[in-house]
């Protein structure tokens, strides 16, 4: 089964009788903050529901705008009719855990999503395709991206639902951009990083200034061997300390994944990396053939563009 890969605020939606509460995935509960999803599920024809989906917020043409957007209607409990008719939001659900008595957590896919199918209309339904082919696979993969979503989802049929984990039963499958970027400091690990450099902090070149501008950090992709080969290659390079921080020249550079470029108050440029993890060390590359800060905003402008098309 594949489903649209949403980028929007995971949310799991309990009915009870004339009670509707709404939990974020960390179990927070955002109930005052989201009245739609209130509203959409208490009209539902069932006594008990558990659902789990994902809260967007879309614009008029249905396009996803970015997940900070999104993320601006919780932890709201005040003006919330006035910032609700800024950033509507819609409810779109992928899975149905209980159903008037009936525990369906342990049940296999179709069984739990016949079971939402029955209680909710398509719209308010993530689209779904289940196929064995290759090229539908990848036209349905298309769509979601030209819909504006991030990807797709793959789901074992014969599986479960694991609470707080997708394991090998759910897999995501989205394009990812790369960046050849410059590590300029990198932060002391704890746990098993502990005693080595592992916290990387980021930066595109910038020939205006000659120099280098920082666009996030990212500790994701390091593998032992790369922990250890750092740790000794950024000491190497050390100008200077703070606190937890190593600074270092501006020599190395590494490849970088990640999934889109977000609005950032905290760094300079305005932008910042959305799951960025390293790929690999350029040793072929110096710090002067590194990707500079035109190009990635060429990436930010592009993403823009897209959102309001």
């Amino acid at each position: 089964a594949l489903e649209y890969k949403l980028d929007g605020a995971r949310v799991q939606v309990h009915k009870r009788d004339e009670e509707v509460r709404v939990f974020t995935r960390q179990l927070h509960e955002v109930t005052a903050s989201v009245p739609e999803l209130v509203e959409q599920v208490s009209h539902l024809p069932v006594a008990s529901l558990v659902l789990d989906g994902e809260a967007i917020a879309l614009d008029r043409a249905g396009r996803p705008l970015p997940f900070q957007v999104t993320m601006q209607r919780f932890g709201r409990r005040r003006k919330v009719e006035e910032i609700r008719d800024r950033i509507p939001l819609s409810g779109l659900y992928f899975d149905c855990l209980y159903c008037d008595g009936d525990e369906l957590i342990d049940r296999p896919d179709p069984v739990r999503n016949a079971a939402l199918a029955v209680i909710l209309p398509e719209t308010s339904r993530v689209p779904r395709l289940i196929t064995h082919r290759q090229d539908a696979a990848d036209a349905f993969l298309q769509q979601a991206l030209a819909a504006g979503h991030e990807g797709i989802m793959a789901k074992s049929l014969n599986a479960g639902y694991q609470a707080g984990s997708r394991g090998a039963d759910w897999c995501k499958i989205k394009p990812s951009h790369t960046l050849d970027l410059v590590v300029l400091a990198a932060e002391w690990g704890s746990g098993r990083r502990r005693g080595r450099l592992s916290n990387l902090h980021l930066g595109a070149r910038d020939p205006a200034s000659n120099g280098f501008v920082m666009l996030g950090k990212t500790f994701k992709g390091l593998t032992d061997a790369m922990l250890d080969w750092q740790t000794q290659a950024l000491l190497a390079r050390e100008i200077g300390r703070e606190d937890a921080i190593v600074h270092v020249r501006p020599e190395l550079v590494v490849e970088v994944a990640f999934n889109e470029l977000q609005r950032s108050r905290q760094y300079p440029a305005g932008m910042a990396l959305r799951f960025a993890r390293v790929k690999r060390y350029r040793d072929d590359k110096t710090a002067s053939e590194a990707d500079t800060l035109a190009t990635v905003r060429a990436l930010f402008d592009a993403r823009l563009a897209g959102d309001s098309a």
